[in-house]
């Protein structure tokens, strides 16, 4: 075994957390490892997760750790646990819109037949939007019985990731890209993600560009993950679809992650912190140790890195696997010291049949261009009531609004849970405590102050207003969802 030399005399200094649950055991592996590689790095060690939480921060994170991150620009992070119970929120999420790391990224290849995988050809990248969509964690509770999220797409966190996954496919030698959406139904969200996805895919014409809707798509990731390349998708979607891969792969342990922004990169497992096995000594330090050779990627420390994963894959191939991935393939189980070990007497060899590990040195840019202001016409507005009252007939209710019309706008519809029930609903429509009221001008358009005094005709006469949501025209274009049966 020969050591990478380090590509410059200057350590890079990056920050490490070791986590909870296995985590401790598996970053000490990994670091064992890097080290053992003449990986020229230092680290600054910060504490997140479990402790920090139960210390007071909610967030996980203390305030001071913060500025060791952004100094850094590169963090190596082990799986946390966040404390049961409300009023905690994801750390992953936190960090990773906290600083802009707006592309997930996730490769997934099986390393059959030493792994048993139902899909031995799998070889794949998702890269999922990791700071938008239902992520935003927009959440209210409006009524007894109806709580909502808000879902936010964005064209700037939309142009961000598609064209990261063109630049990832195009770096990488990959030959298609799949969006995969909802955009049948969500015409207005995942309708502008799918859009982008056109735009930008017609500026890379050698790069195959095609659609999926996610449903169909994730049943395809299960069934034949192998007819797919480079998957972009909304960070709901992706972090669906990243999971199927990676369990069609052969085991959700052997993944690891990158989380990428245009100032900072996070790089982690897949899997969790897995509390009951915690210091057993048994846990797979596979994910992490891949997330770390992204890393090393991400550093353009592009040898160091195939000279790490080639005695990843020459180890697996030799059969010495930790008890997770112990099967019929298998020669010896170890623990996991022994599986760093296994890796690091492995430095300097590449594997016999599986394919060896080859980074190249193209970088993956990313830019996004100003988006032009519309012309922005107000027609209407939303409101959105919580109403229990007469046997929550919508005749009733309705008839009752229409005696508010005026003032430039006039009820045209209501619809509950999406579905119109007046004018002429069915009775077979169920109804719960939660009215859409649409209101429309009488005219071509109408003002804030229009709408201002109709929330003031509805509270007036006894009417719970919860929401509203103003209906516009962008360059003269319908921008709001039509009810369905409207």
């Amino acid at each position: 075994m020969e050591p990478t030399a380090p590509t410059s005399d200057a350590p890079i200094t990056i920050t490490v957390a070791h986590g909870d649950g296995i985590g401790p055991e598996i970053m000490e592996a990994t670091l064992r490892i890097l080290e053992a590689a003449g990986a020229p790095l230092q680290y600054d060690t910060i504490k997140v997760g479990k402790e920090v939480y139960t210390s007071g921060h909610s967030s996980g994170i203390a305030p001071e750790s913060w500025d060791t991150i952004r100094k850094n620009k590169i963090l190596l992070k082990a799986p946390i646990t966040t404390p049961q119970g409300g009023g905690y929120k994801s750390l992953n999420v936190t960090l990773r819109k906290s600083l802009g790391m707006f592309a997930n990224v996730r490769p997934v290849k099986s390393v059959a037949p030493f792994v048993a995988s139902p899909h031995p050809q799998i070889d794949l990248v998702i890269v999922r939007e990791n700071e938008e969509d239902t992520y935003a964690g927009i959440e209210h509770r409006q009524t007894t019985e109806v709580t909502q999220t808000l879902k936010l797409i964005t064209r700037p966190g939309s142009e961000a990731i598609v064209r990261y996954a063109f630049e990832y496919a195009k770096a990488h030698g990959r030959q298609r890209v799949t969006c995969m959406t909802k955009d049948n139904i969500m015409k207005l969200t995942d309708g502008l993600f799918h859009k982008v996805f056109d735009e930008i895919a017609a500026e890379y014409p050698e790069i195959e560009a095609e659609h999926r809707i996610i449903d169909i798509g994730a049943a395809l990731i299960g069934a034949q993950p192998d007819s797919f390349d480079v998957v972009v998708a909304p960070n709901l979607y992706g972090d669906i679809i990243s999971d199927i891969a990676a369990e069609a792969s052969g085991s959700v342990g052997l993944a690891g992650s990158a989380n990428i922004g245009t100032e900072v990169a996070m790089f982690e497992a897949v899997h969790g912190s897995a509390p009951d096995i915690a210091g057993k000594g048994i846990a797979n330090p596979s994910g992490l140790l891949r997330g770390a050779i992204m890393m090393l990627d991400h550093l353009n420390l592009d040898r160091l890195a195939e000279t790490i994963e080639n005695a990843w894959l020459a180890t697996i191939e030799a059969g010495i696997h930790t008890g997770d991935i112990y099967g019929e393939n298998s020669t010896r189980k170890v623990g996991t010291a022994e599986f760093a070990d296994a890796i690091i007497e492995r430095l300097g060899q590449t594997p016999e049949t599986l394919t060896p590990a080859h980074y190249t040195d193209a970088e993956v840019s990313v830019g996004v261009h100003p988006t032009p202001r519309a012309e922005k016409t107000l027609v209407g507005v939303d409101v959105f009531l919580d109403w229990d009252e007469s046997g929550r007939q919508p005749d009733v209710i309705g008839n009752a609004l229409r005696e508010l019309d005026g003032e430039g706008l006039r009820l045209k519809l209501i619809t509950n849970r999406g579905v119109k029930v007046f004018p002429d609903g069915l009775p077979e429509t169920f109804w719960t405590d939660h009215w859409r009221c649409r209101f429309v001008a009488t005219d071509d358009t109408v003002t804030p102050q229009q709408i201002v005094a109709l929330l003031g005709r509805l509270a007036d006469n006894g009417f719970d207003a919860i929401k509203t949501e103003n209906l516009y025209l962008f360059d003269g274009e319908r921008a709001y969802s039509l009810a369905q049966g409207e």
